[in-house]
């Protein structure tokens, strides 16, 4: 956005960019120290060799802190990083059925929906109708609540199935929160690539080093009268 002629900046003013005669100023371990001109306030950052930071521009005076701003903005930078690779985005995966499907396909299929929910994502459930069975739609509502009955410990129906055309939808919810799936996944990575380290570590160990067999000393002849 331009304003006459120039860019607001999301920076926040320091040291000698703020221009106003007083501040209410915060101590370096956020002591209220009060209102100061600011030339006092510049004055104590030099003294403690640290930034006047303002803080909070819209209050009467502005809010500025004494900090050190470089390192401020690094650890806010790798805060955002890491709140970025944690941030966890909804997924919903899509699982299609027929409303006569074979066992050992009815088995497969629910064991995809069985992962998906593990990992925190949503499933949408949807059975395809052909032909006569538009007609029996209680055999794709029978099916639906019979997969939501043998994952309901790792979901939740979310939205009931309802009739969409010539299919049949249903939306499972997974009762694990997606961020909640990934720290688990991350702590099993975790624990399998320690236990593989330990059993690489077993393998390398020498082996224990046998004891020496005892020699028997010779038998001696008697000696002659």
């Amino acid at each position: 956005m331009l304003i006459r002629g120039g860019l607001i900046s999301a920076e926040p003013r320091i040291n000698d960019r703020i221009r106003v005669p007083e501040v209410r100023l915060v101590g370096p371990s956020g002591e209220q120290v009060g209102i100061v001109p600011l030339a006092k306030a510049l004055e104590l950052a030099q003294e403690y060799d640290l930034d006047l930071v303002e803080v909070a521009a819209n209050a009467r005076p502005p809010v500025c802190k004494l900090m050190d701003y470089g390192k401020f903005k690094y650890e806010s930078a790798m805060k955002a990083r890491e709140a970025r690779k944690n941030q966890a985005h909804t997924v919903i995966k899509e699982m299609k059925l027929r409303p006569k499907i074979d066992p050992h396909d009815y088995d497969t299929k629910k064991g995809h929906v069985v992962r998906f929910l593990k990992q925190g994502d949503k499933v949408k459930i949807t059975i395809m109708f052909r032909g006569r069975e538009q007609s029996r739609p209680e055999l794709g509502f029978r099916l639906l609540q019979r997969l939501a009955e043998d994952v309901q410990d790792l979901g939740f129906v979310e939205s009931n199935p309802k009739q969409d055309g010539r299919n049949m939808i249903m939306v499972l919810g997974p009762h694990k929160k997606k961020t909640e799936a990934m720290a688990e996944a991350r702590e099993a990575q975790a624990a399998r690539k320690a236990e593989r380290q330990r059993g690489t570590e077993s393998a390398d160990a020498p082996e224990s080093a046998e004891a020496p067999e005892a020699v028997e000393a010779p038998e001696q002849e008697p000696a002659e009268a």
